[in-house]
């Protein structure tokens, strides 16, 4: 379990702009998740959505804000969302769907997981942007969309 205790600052100040996008292109950004009922609580365990536990206290002056920079190094950062991680599931036909699917998604940079037969992709844009990138797949009817959120 890591502890996190206060807001370090905010993941568009300029004074970690850079380092945060250095990170972001080698996978090193930990988003975490909070639900609106956890929003104003001081005190909260949650999973970033790498899996990492997160103990997370916060002193009485402070408020947790969308975008607030929870924990950084030179590995990895964390930084807090409201409400749930938007999520486009898909659904290959085949094995060579399959195949051009996860090409894609590598080539695209997509945080992923696999749930089942479906390539669950994690969205941090607008859906119509993903889709647009993976168009002649969807149209052609080798990859499916399950669901999003």
């Amino acid at each position: 379990m890591l502890r996190l205790h206060g807001i370090i600052g905010q993941s568009e100040d300029p004074a970690y702009r850079g380092l945060l996008h250095d990170l972001e292109h080698a996978g090193g950004i930990e988003l975490l998740f909070v639900p609106p009922a956890d929003a104003s609580r001081k005190r909260f365990r949650l999973a970033t959505d790498r899996g990492t536990d997160c103990a997370i206290s916060l002193d009485r002056d402070e408020a947790l804000t969308d975008g607030a920079l929870l924990y950084i190094d030179p590995g990895r950062a964390i930084i807090a969302r409201f409400g749930e991680q938007a999520v486009w599931r898909l659904q290959p036909t085949d094995a060579e769907a399959a195949l051009k699917l996860g090409w894609n998604a590598g080539n695209l940079h997509w945080r992923v997981r696999f749930e089942d037969d479906c390539l669950v992709v994690l969205l941090d844009g607008p859906l119509h942007d993903y889709r647009a990138r993976i168009l002649p797949l969807l149209d052609d009817g080798s990859v499916s969309e399950i669901t999003h959120v």
